[in-house]
């Protein structure tokens, strides 16, 4: 008789563990993923893309990237460990997506063409157009 009241315990237990432990996934479910794709031969644009987001990043996302909300990774695409990624987004050169990842499930936006247009000769419109579209997609 004992074990019935300590059976019911432990499932109780193991009820609350999995509702917290659920809980917490939902929580860090939505995050933003900044992806900027790269060859070994770089370009002066190239190379103003990386570092114009990068402090776009550092200036208006710290405490984000901080908590896991944004997620930053460049990617060599020259390299054999990164071909899956590469074709997934069917990259062959410098691209620059913002993705948004809400319970798993991925909205890709493609910001290669404004990063070319901006990035080396008007920075400042292109922080301004990462910054718009990273705190929309993080809302």
């Amino acid at each position: 008789m004992k074990r019935i009241p300590f059976l019911f315990t432990v499932l109780a237990c193991l009820l609350l563990v999995t509702s917290v432990s659920a809980q917490k996934k939902n929580v860090n479910s939505t995050y933003v993923e900044v992806l900027y794709f790269h060859s070994k031969q770089r370009c002066m644009t190239c190379k103003a893309i990386e570092k114009v987001t990068g402090e776009t990043l550092t200036q208006y996302f710290a405490q984000e990237i901080k908590a896991g909300k944004v997620k930053y990774r460049v990617i060599d695409i020259s390299l054999p460990q990164n071909q899956e990624i590469a074709d997934k987004y069917q990259v062959t050169w410098s691209s620059l997506y913002i993705n948004q990842w809400r319970n798993n499930k991925e909205q890709t936006n493609n910001l290669t063409e404004e990063a070319f247009a901006n990035a080396h000769n008007n920075p400042e419109k292109f922080k301004t157009i990462l910054h718009q579209k990273i705190a929309t997609l993080l809302r």
